[in-house]
């Protein structure tokens, strides 16, 4: 068969159910294999919300998402996307077209390098030149993305090669030299953290996105209730462990609440489980977590002692190590002392803000949730509308919070939302937005309305770049250099595309909004008019420790 048709057949093979993306004359042949083939396609309207829905649907189901792009400016459009999914460790494939291999190098029409450009943004990225080489390298592509440390595949296909034939062979398997993830714990340093665990007496557990790509969810909530430790969560860990938990603490870090920070910083051992120790979460490294040591559980033996000193290194995947580790377990640290004084920070410190009987973006991320009772998918952009989301909307279950966290992605969080509505049909998906954010990939109003992709768009609207702006309030004396931004009608916008849209300029009207936005059997951008120099408290300013916290009340 053609090789267009046997990148259908392996991605079949490969049970994709979906594909994303946008064409162009470099992929004209897979398109024509796709009109008949047995494999949803979304045509989006702009190749970097492509992949961001991948991204979103891998996120959403754990599966790997795929995207497609023609050659050139189609594959460069492709790059935001890539490294957002790079960034977090998203399983994605991303699969471009290319000029002819005799034009390959010759600055022909629509051509990039493209391998050569995501070469610092993928796990692993392939030319193919030979059409009897491409059934296995979709194997191995998938492979790479969903094993060890998940995260992008390119495979860069040239148009001669999508039309020449070859005999389809899939391989069973793969075997890669070079490429042998290690999966369980060295059992003597399994050993070693168990015993520093049974010693420690003011333990953390500090929880990041690798606990939820690896499925460890059961086994962290029954390790913290072992031990009664209590747990603090990355950006990229929300949902890991649930909100409603006593042991919970939330999110740590710049936004994260304070008694997590406390707590992270008062620790005399601290249980890194798939978190890399961001400098979003650690502040100024020197001051971090001083008479703490440091049990770095991790598949990636690159992310272990990158930034922070270890104590203990462990790799292998995040759900057997904690397997390994509750068997070894005997002996309980004495915590009950500990666990008092968490409490005392917890009343001491609450997450708050005024009610100015105004719109809060606070308020509504607590409406949401008092409607929605936890069961939903939450996507976000980037900004103070995604810290307002981390901080007051409470996680219950995995792979319910997604966002930007590593790349941070103005952009992402409409499409993301949009690749989690077809991954999750059954489930209600709200994108927190703001309205700088959300401009970024407003055209994909068009591939929803056309999909009948229903997701719901919380619009936070306050008429500047937010986080930017409050930077500015903060630390540049309210100079607000070109982050105040005018934005459309967005009802009238929504209601262009043949979308339903609902403004909010009263904070009584909140909660019938929302109401009815899930009600209507549609696309729905709701558009909260918030307070314009509403901030985001707590924040540790850039280079302050993690305990140097400013602004306890937003």
């Amino acid at each position: 068969m053609k090789g267009a048709n046997i990148l259908i057949e392996s991605l079949l093979k490969e049970n994709a159910e979906v594909v994303f993306g946008y064409p162009g004359g470099a992929v004209l042949p897979i398109f024509d294999a796709l009109y008949d083939a047995k494999l949803r396609f979304i045509l989006t309207r702009h190749e970097q919300a492509a992949a961001h829905m991948a991204d979103g649907y891998a996120r959403s189901t754990g599966k790997t998402g795929v995207c497609l792009a023609t050659s050139g400016p189609g594959a460069t459009n492709l790059t935001t996307g890539i490294a957002t999914a790079y960034m977090d460790s998203i399983p994605m494939i991303a699969i471009t077209g290319q000029v002819k291999t005799s034009l390959i190098g010759n600055d022909a029409f629509q051509e990039a390098d493209v391998t050569g450009i995501t070469r610092s943004i993928t796990k692993h990225n392939y030319l193919v030149k030979d059409v009897k080489n491409l059934a296995r390298t979709i194997k191995e592509a998938f492979h790479i993305a969903s094993t060890g440390r998940p995260g992008p595949v390119l495979i860069d296909i040239p148009v001669d090669v999508q039309q020449q034939d070859a005999e389809f062979i899939w391989p069973e398997s793969v075997l890669i030299r070079g490429y042998k993830p290690t999966y369980y714990g060295h059992p003597g340093q399994i050993k070693k953290a168990a015993r520093l665990i049974s010693r420690s007496k003011k333990p953390v557990i500090y929880a990041g996105g690798g606990v939820i790509l690896s499925g460890a969810h059961y086994e962290l909530k029954e390790l913290a209730e072992k031990i009664h430790a209590p747990v603090a969560m990355t950006l990229m860990g929300l949902g890991a462990f649930p909100a409603n938990s006593h042991l919970s603490l939330g999110m740590l870090g710049m936004h994260g609440t304070a008694y997590a920070n406390h707590a992270i910083m008062e620790s005399d051992l601290i249980i890194a489980i798939g978190a890399r120790f961001d400098d979003r979460v650690t502040g100024r490294i020197d001051a971090f977590a001083p008479q703490a040591k440091v049990i770095h559980i991790d598949i990636d033996p690159s992310s272990i002692s990158k930034n922070v000193r270890v104590d203990i290194p462990v790799v292998g995947d995040v759900k057997n190590v904690l397997g390994q580790l509750l068997e070894e377990i005997k002996q309980m640290p004495e915590t009950e002392d500990w666990l008092k004084t968490v409490e005392t920070w917890k009343k001491k410190y609450p997450l708050a803000y005024r009610d100015k009987n105004k719109i809060s973006p606070q308020y509504i991320m607590e409406e949401i949730y008092d409607i929605t009772k936890g069961d939903t998918i939450i996507t976000t952009e980037v900004g103070q509308n995604q810290m307002w989301a981390a901080q007051w909307y409470k996680y219950l279950y995995p792979r319910s919070f997604i966002s930007s966290g590593g790349l941070g992605t103005m952009g992402f969080g409409f499409p993301a939302a949009m690749g989690a509505k077809i991954g999750c049909p059954e489930k209600t998906v709200f994108d927190i937005a703001g309205d700088g954010s959300i401009q970024m990939n407003i055209q994909e109003l068009a591939t929803c309305v056309c999909n009948k992709i229903n997701v719901k768009v919380a619009i936070l609207n306050n008429g500047y770049l937010g986080m930017v702006r409050q930077w500015q309030e903060l630390f540049y004396k309210k100079r607000y250099s070109y982050t105040c931004i005018s934005g459309p009608d967005f009802v009238k916008l929504a209601e262009s595309y043949g979308a339903a849209g609902i403004r909010v300029t009263k904070k009584e009207d909140v909660r019938k909004a929302l109401e009815k936005a899930i009600s209507i059997d549609n696309v729905v951008f709701i558009d909260f008019h918030i307070e314009q120099e509403e901030n985001v408290f707590p924040m540790v300013p850039a280079g302050e420790a993690i305990n140097r916290m400013i602004g306890g009340m937003a």
